[in-house]
């Protein structure tokens, strides 16, 4: 009889484990939906052209529309990201399109500073020269 028991506390521990996993895994899926639509909503409007500067080493750059471009495309890719996780929650893939969404912000960002850069050149294209 001990083993039987033993056989079933073993089972008893592993449902309550899958119920746990599946609680937290969800709970996970929702923290990263919640934070990855902040990300949309901040990424949309400056593809919208909500937002007209970005503050770029202290000092705020107008955003051109080659930028808010870049900025519609990283907007597209985290909804991309979104319908993903909320079609199944894998880890690696996640950690795949997370680490491509980060690239995207680097060079969107890299392109805004380069823009404040040539801002500053004063070259003949400037407007405001």
């Amino acid at each position: 009889m001990t083993r039987i028991s033993t056989i079933r506390r073993v089972s008893t521990r592993l449902v309550r484990l899958r119920r746990t996993v599946r609680i937290d895994t969800q709970r996970m899926r929702e923290n990263a939906l919640k934070s990855l639509e902040d990300l949309f909503i901040l990424a949309a409007s400056i593809a919208k052209g909500e937002a007209k500067t970005v503050n770029v080493g202290g000092k705020k750059v107008a955003i051109s529309m080659k930028q808010r471009q870049m900025w519609a495309r990283i907007a597209a890719y985290i909804a991309q990201i979104m319908n993903s996780i909320a079609e199944g929650f894998d880890e690696k893939t996640i950690d795949t399109s997370l680490a491509e969404l980060e690239r995207m912000v680097d060079e969107a960002k890299a392109k805004a500073e380069a823009g404040k850069a040539e801002k500053g050149s004063g070259r003949p294209s400037d407007p405001e020269h």
